[in-house]
This record gives structure tokens, C-alpha cells and sequence, in this order.
């Protein structure tokens, strides 16, 4: 277990909880952020696809901007987040639908065609993947782009994909 996963776990324990698959984070993750958090945990990303030639940073909006942010900062490459909301500036564009079993509610994500473009090498971040909804439109955003997923990670990896880069899985707090 890398120091991340370590000290990631321990503050979850102090400052968090769990219950089966329900993990509360809130305190220094999605909601209110410690910024020391995020950039050991972005530095453990970064490293994992220094040798990967990303180009962009894609994210949903909201709880995956802090990390792709850092992360995007340590690989020297721009990030970008999916909207959930077209806003009247944004012509062209991509979309994909995102059910949030979280929020229990259904989705649209926007990017701008401006923003992403055919052939770039992409890194997907997020905070959590449980059911796997955000990145499979996340997916079909990054094909109706033409653009190339050269792969995916998350903080925490509740689902049972073995494909994603996480800091931690279930199972590391189960254990």
C-alpha cells in the first residue's frame, strides 16, 4: 500500500466513516477539501501516468475538479470538466447521460467540441467509482470526440473493475 492509500485510509478512519458501501468523506474530500490531502493524492496519480504521454485532464463536474486539477498541474497538461448544464456560450458540442446513485438523479455531461479534439490521449479522474455510470458517458464523450482514454482513476474504487488506477478499492477499507 502506497503512502497515499496509507494515509488516505487513516483519515478516513479519523475523520470519516464507513458503513457497508457508503463512504462519508465530506470533511476533507467533496466537500469541504484539504488541499495537502489532494496533492498527495494527485502526486500518486501523476506518477502513475507520468509515462502515458496524456494530453488533457477530462472530469465531471463537480467532485473530481480538485484532483484533476492537481493532477493536470503535476503532468503540465490542461484539464477539462464535464458540464451538467449546457450553458448558452457552449455551441458544439458532446454529450453523454449519468446516473448518480449517490444523488439518485440522472444527468446530461457536456464538453465543448472547442475544448476536446480528435486523436488527444485523455486521463479520466474522479473521486469515486461505484456503478461505473460517469465514466461510461464519459466514454461515449471521449468516442463522439474521436479522442483516445489512455486511462482512468479515481480516489476510491468501489466497483469491481480491476481496469481503473485507485488510491484505495473496498476492499482496502473492509480490511
Amino acid at each position: 500500500m502506497s503512502y497515499a492509500s496509507k494515509t488516505l485510509l487513516e483519515r478516513i478512519k479519523r475523520d470519516g466513516s464507513i458503513t457497508g458501501n457508503v463512504i462519508k468523506v465530506d470533511r476533507f474530500l467533496n466537500h469541504m477539501v484539504d488541499p495537502q490531502l489532494i496533492e498527495l493524492l494527485a502526486s500518486d496519480v501523476a506518477a502513475q501516468f507520468a509515462e502515458k504521454s496524456i494530453e488533457k485532464i477530462l472530469t465531471a463536474e463537480t467532485s473530481g475538479i480538485m484532483l484533476a486539477q492537481a493532477v493536470a498541474g503535476m503532468l503540465g497538461v490542461t484539464f477539462i470538466y464535464a458540464k451538467k448544464n449546457r450553458p448558452l456560450t457552449m455551441g458544439a458540442h458532446y454529450a453523454a447521460a449519468s446516473y448518480s446513485f449517490t444523488k439518485e438523479e440522472s444527468t446530461t455531461l457536456y464538453v465543448s467540441k472547442e475544448v476536446l479534439r480528435p486523436c488527444e490521449r485523455v486521463l479520466f479522474i474522479d473521486d469515486f467509482l461505484a456503478k461505473g455510470s460517469t465514466l461510461k458517458a464519459i466514454e461515449e464523450i471521449i468516442e463522439q470526440a474521436d479522442a483516445m482514454l489512455v486511462g482512468s482513476a479515481v480516489i476510491i474504487n468501489k466497483s469491481e473493475r480491476r481496469d481503473i488506477y485507485a488510491i484505495l478499492t473496498l476492499e482496502d477499507l473492509q480490511a
